[in-house]
């Protein structure tokens, strides 16, 4: 980070969190192999200034056939002082860095609700958001120019 440059994590904290079961307890008889989708969310929003609260939200659905074993979402927020960057080098702060930040937190409380639900541990692998923040660039220029080109 160069001199005028200041990134400080001012909070984190849990938004919300859901789960639901809705074969429940029918789901413990039968073998256990789900078929398991991750969704992955992130909103910011300006505070004050330059202090950010940024939320990433992780929807897991687990499902076996076309029944919901469980659903599992967690918002995983942070308020973060960010100044002294440009507009780019914001939105990757915004759209990856601190995204990368909250995962790990969300990631647990995923594995821990899971259990608290009565099913095996939910260990969610890691995930590159600079990657998925270059997609969304990416997906962005293309809406973006086949929105001028209309």
């Amino acid at each position: 980070m160069a001199e005028n440059q200041t990134f400080d994590i001012q909070r984190l904290y849990i938004k919300d969190i859901s789960f639901e079961s809705p074969t429940a307890p029918a789901i413990f008889c039968e073998e256990w192999q789900p078929e398991v989708n991750i969704d992955l969310q992130t909103k910011s929003q300006i505070l004050d200034g330059d202090i950010h609260e940024v939320v990433l939200t992780v929807t897991v659905t687990a499902k076996k056939k076309d029944k919901a074993i469980f659903v599992i979402e967690v918002k995983q927020a942070g308020i973060f002082t960010i100044k002294g960057f440009n507009k780019e080098q914001l939105g990757h702060m915004l759209g990856s860095f601190c995204p990368n930040i909250l995962f790990p937190y969300a990631r647990e409380v995923m594995t821990d609700i899971s259990v608290r639900g009565g099913f095996p541990p939910l260990y969610l692998t890691p995930v590159n958001f600079d990657m998925l923040y270059a997609q969304h660039l990416e997906q962005q220029k293309k809406t973006d120019g086949d929105a001028t080109q209309h």
